[in-house]
């Protein structure tokens, strides 16, 4: 062993003995997006390291070394886009674009605006790095440079244009779809042409009209930054993203562009409570979870939906565990087990659950890839379009549309995953593809964080195409020269041949 491997071995235990000082944020005031940076918390915490975290959801029960900075006025700015969720998946996807976009500029001055964040702000500190969930929030990408720290960024979502800017990775529109449109990975002439002319669309939008309201905030809440915003972007350090590729497509990253998907997931189930435990034991035909996520409570329904719903799932043989928000649901049947939380990965995690009905989002459709349990989806937000679509390619999975929800697409929808072993035959295929790895994706977020950190931002990693712009990175200037020198030829030599004749 030489000089050097004893310096980093030595590097590395005083990394354990000391720790490192992290900052999170985490923005969105969504249980489900919480989990994932909470689980990095909490991973970091058990590595040695000291963590503050900005966030709505602060600890029950404090850890040591997990410091909460709270942000409760999120929850207000949450809640007037949740209540307008269920429009939003009405409309063509084109519009919504903005409203996304409307919703992300509302949760990035909220949290900003936080009185627990300004007094941060204004504590002469630093952090060995700032850890930055990214869902349409890009001016806090800001706290980096305030604590004289590296950016390091996760998202909730896998790859998109909000990530992959970040770093440099291609996205190819040949086959990487834009993650709110409903295609898979091999798409015909009209999805390719409909997947690019979306991508050139949100490119536009987000260049002209959402980054510079973006910069606006960088530039109002941190005054002595001296980075533009737009480079400042463009240094980020390391990207960590919810995703493997056994879940979804294979497509090219960026050298520091991460996949962690699945590091929310315990790898040790918790005990059920004993209610739900005596409802699952009692089913002689097994049991499908029913759940939309923390963005959209089921109770919120229209009338009409949550009727046809009732009578389906009155019908049916299996028992149904439901996420239902209020107490009461007028006219429930004998075999639903209300309630307004569950513990999702443990009941998925049980034997007698044969079925998930889910709304699409990547953690949960991660935790039944992980479980082996076949989903039925309704999407109505962000990347559930395309998380339904990769399920239904993949074949362990369909998607019912919100807007085509009645009591007998429902039942159909129900029937055919039950009485088709397939479904749950390939998603078990893919568990195990999934649970093949050489480490938790919990620890391999935490090595990379680490790694970043003790690599001072691993500058190394960074890739050239940052530094280029449009015309740059596609060579157009390149294959102008081209085509023109070749229209010089051309026409030169069909000028000689006209005097020769």
């Amino acid at each position: 062993m030489n000089l050097l491997h004893l310096c980093l071995i030595l590097m590395a235990c005083l990394c354990h003995v000391w720790g490192y000082s992290y900052l999170m944020i985490s923005h969105t005031a969504a249980n489900s997006h919480f989990y994932v940076g909470q689980a990095l918390a909490k991973g970091l915490v058990a590595a040695g390291h000291e963590v503050t975290v900005i966030s709505t959801f602060p600890q029950n029960n404090p850890l040591k070394n997990y410091v909460d900075v709270p942000t409760p006025n999120t929850f207000a700015a949450m809640a007037v886009h949740k209540n307008n969720i269920l429009d939003i998946a009405k409309i063509p996807v084109f519009i919504r674009l903005p409203a996304l976009h409307g919703m992300g500029l509302s949760l990035t001055q909220s949290l900003l605006k936080e009185h627990s964040v300004q007094s941060l702000l204004s504590q002469n500190r630093t952090f060995d790095a700032v850890i930055c969930e990214v869902f349409m929030n890009e001016a806090h990408f800001g706290f980096a440079e305030h604590f004289n720290a590296p950016l390091i960024t996760f998202s909730t979502l896998g790859a998109s244009s909000w990530t992959t800017d970040l770093v440099g990775s291609p996205s190819p529109p040949s086959y990487v779809p834009h993650f709110l449109l409903q295609f898979g990975d091999h798409m015909n002439f009209f999805e390719r042409a409909h997947n690019l002319l979306f991508i050139l669309y949100q490119g536009a939008y987000e260049q002209y009209v959402y980054l510079p309201k973006q910069e606006q905030l960088y530039k109002k809440y941190f005054p002595n930054n001296k980075q533009n915003f737009y480079d400042m972007r463009k240094n980020t350090a390391l990207v960590l993203l919810n995703n493997h590729v056994s879940l979804g497509f294979p497509r090219p990253y960026a050298p520091n562009m991460i996949e962690v998907g699945g590091m929310h997931i315990n790898r040790k189930c918790q005990q059920l409570p004993r209610d739900i435990v005596d409802f699952i034991q009692g089913a002689q035909h097994g049991v499908i979870y029913f759940s939309l996520g923390s963005y959209i409570k089921s109770s919120s329904l229209p009338l009409e939906m949550r009727e046809a719903l009732v009578e389906t799932l009155r019908n049916l043989k299996q028992r149904v565990l439901w996420k239902f928000e209020e107490l009461n649901l007028p006219g429930k049947p004998d075999n639903v087990f209300i309630s307004d939380w569950f513990p999702q990965d443990d009941i998925l995690a049980h034997e007698k659950v044969i079925l998930f009905i889910t709304h699409g989002g990547l953690l949960s459709t991660t935790e039944s890839i992980y479980h082996g349990k076949p989903v039925l989806g309704i999407p109505f937000f962000g990347d559930q379009f395309m998380n339904m679509a990769r399920a239904q390619q993949s074949g362990y999975g369909l998607t019912l549309r919100f807007t085509e929800l009645t009591a007998e697409t429902f039942k159909n929808s129900i029937n055919k995953l039950l009485s088709d072993p397939s479904y749950t035959q390939k998603v078990h295929d893919m568990s195990v593809r999934f649970r093949d790895q050489h480490e938790t994706p919990l620890e391999r977020a935490v090595y990379w964080v680490e790694h970043v950190t003790r690599q001072k931002g691993a500058r190394y990693l960074r890739s050239a195409s940052q530094d280029l712009n449009f015309i740059q990175y596609y060579n157009l200037d390149v294959l102008i020269m081209i085509i023109g020198g070749l229209g010089f030829i051309i026409v030169g030599f069909l000028k000689r041949k006209k005097v020769m004749h």
